[in-house]
């Protein structure tokens, strides 16, 4: 460096030094709403503490994409709540002219299993039923007996194509409902809570099946039923979900439709101390999320609420 090119740098290098502090730049300061959310974030994380049992929780803005996740990748028992991807393989292969909602099944004794339902108390070939309507029956009344005959029309194999079509990589259809002994044999029906809310997510988007099959889903997954999730939800807001529950485990997924921020929620819970321990600490999640979501509905972006 010759003495004239030194003689211009030292002051350059003088002024850097003197620039203030206050002048550099600084992390930008938390948003309101960012603070909310991170409250959110340790309520559900002390929840799923709190439960004397294991827990797993999703929930995802279906319009913005912001997703809050405890254990949300971990396998977890699914109850009836497999009844699900069972009801879109039956409307993707009505969709595909493999069958026909329209085609109707003889009720055999022999296909009536316990648990949940009303066919268990049907005669012996003394009815015929649609597959459209044993859907509902599925669905609404969570009817073992209607799903193991829609399971041996459409398929278990078909069920997981169609899970896998789905892009989903740890559900699985193992078993029909009520088969004890593949209980015992821990060949259980599974999914985690990301995997199932992406699963009803896709379908209420109109991803897995055509606009009037997913209609048809989403008009038997709304329709009012008492579970967990509805009630940590207010009366008035429509929800499409289908709970699932074994001895000491407890999940349910849907959609919430709240006015300007509708999100999945999918929550799971096994090795529960008691049947109710699950199911309470599902409703206080869905209450938690749900006062969330409406708020950032309702509010302006510093928490002003103007709906």
């Amino acid at each position: 460096m010759t003495a004239r090119s030194l003689a211009l740098a030292i002051p350059l290098v003088c002024l850097s030094l003197a620039v203030p502090a206050h002048a550099q730049q600084s992390p930008a300061p938390p948003t309101v709403a960012s603070l909310l959310a991170s409250k959110l974030e340790r309520n559900l994380r002390q929840i799923a503490a709190k439960l004397d049992g294991a827990m797993g929780i999703y929930a995802e803005n279906l319009q913005t994409g912001q997703t809050f996740a405890v254990n949300a990748g971990t396998v977890f028992p699914q109850g009836s709540s497999i009844k699900i991807p069972i009801l879109i393989t039956l409307l993707r292969q009505d969709q595909l002219g493999k069958l026909h909602l329209s085609d109707r099944v003889t009720i055999r004794s022999a296909d009536l299993v316990g648990g949940s339902g009303v066919l268990q108390d049907f005669g012996d070939g003394t009815s015929s039923i649609s597959l459209r309507d044993l859907a509902a029956l599925m669905i609404v009344l969570s009817d073992n007996s209607a799903t193991n005959i829609l399971i041996d029309r459409v398929g278990m194999t078909n069920v997981n194509a169609e899970i896998r079509r789905a892009g989903l990589v740890h559900t699985r259809l193992a078993r029909k409902m009520m088969d004890i002994a593949a209980e015992r044999a821990s060949r259980e029906n599974v999914s985690t809570p990301r995997e199932m809310a992406t699963l009803v997510a896709k379908l209420e988007r109109g991803r897995l099946l055509d606009a009037s099959h997913t209609a048809f889903a989403l008009h038997l997954l709304e329709d009012y039923k008492q579970t967990p999730l509805r009630d940590g939800i207010p009366a008035g807001v429509l929800v499409a979900d289908k709970p699932g529950g074994l001895p000491d485990v407890a999940c349910d997924t849907g959609v919430v439709f709240v006015p300007g921020a509708p999100y999945v929620l999918s929550v799971m819970t096994t090795y529960d101390a008691h049947d109710r321990a699950g199911n309470q600490a599902i409703t206080a999640v869905s209450r938690a999320v749900f006062s969330y979501f409406d708020r950032l509905a309702s509010s302006n972006v510093y928490g002003n609420k103007v709906r």
